[in-house]
């Protein structure tokens, strides 16, 4: 009778580095693949109309108030990012930008839904601050 000497296996070992390496080409795929979109904070259904004009690009940036449809809503939206100030608060701001820029060019953007008092009184506070300037933004009519 012959028997045979078993060999003795290894037991199997997982290469951790290898999984590593593998774990950081898919973060690195995912965060390539993947596209960043900035969400607005505050949602504006402008009003439309048939006269729009394109805006074309101007060498001074206007100062950005948007006024939302909220009525109970005291405060205004100022600037590209669109932070909360008052009204007073609202009424320096204008009066330091036009100070630094005589010919500051004042932007409403709101609400086809927002309170007319709101949009009056930030017409108010430009007459007040002497801008020379207001645009009112609006959208194209769709075309049939």
């Amino acid at each position: 009778m012959r028997f045979y000497v078993r060999k003795r296996r290894t037991t199997p070992a997982v290469i951790i580095v290898a999984l590593i390496d593998v774990l950081i080409v898919l973060v690195i795929f995912l965060l390539v693949t993947t596209t960043f979109k900035q969400q607005s904070v505050l949602k504006l259904s402008l009003p439309e109309s048939a006269q729009a004009q394109k805006a074309g690009a101007t060498e001074n940036k206007p100062f950005v108030v948007t006024i939302d449809a909220n009525p109970t809503n005291r405060l205004y939206y100022v600037g590209e990012n669109k932070n909360l100030v008052t009204f007073d608060q609202l009424e320096g701001q204008l009066a330091d930008a036009v100070s630094k820029n005589p010919d500051l060019v004042l932007d409403i953007n709101a609400d086809k839904n927002a309170p007319w008092g709101k949009v009056v009184k930030v017409r108010d506070a430009a007459v007040a601050a002497k801008v020379k300037k207001l645009v009112a933004n609006i959208k194209e009519e769709p075309k049939p």
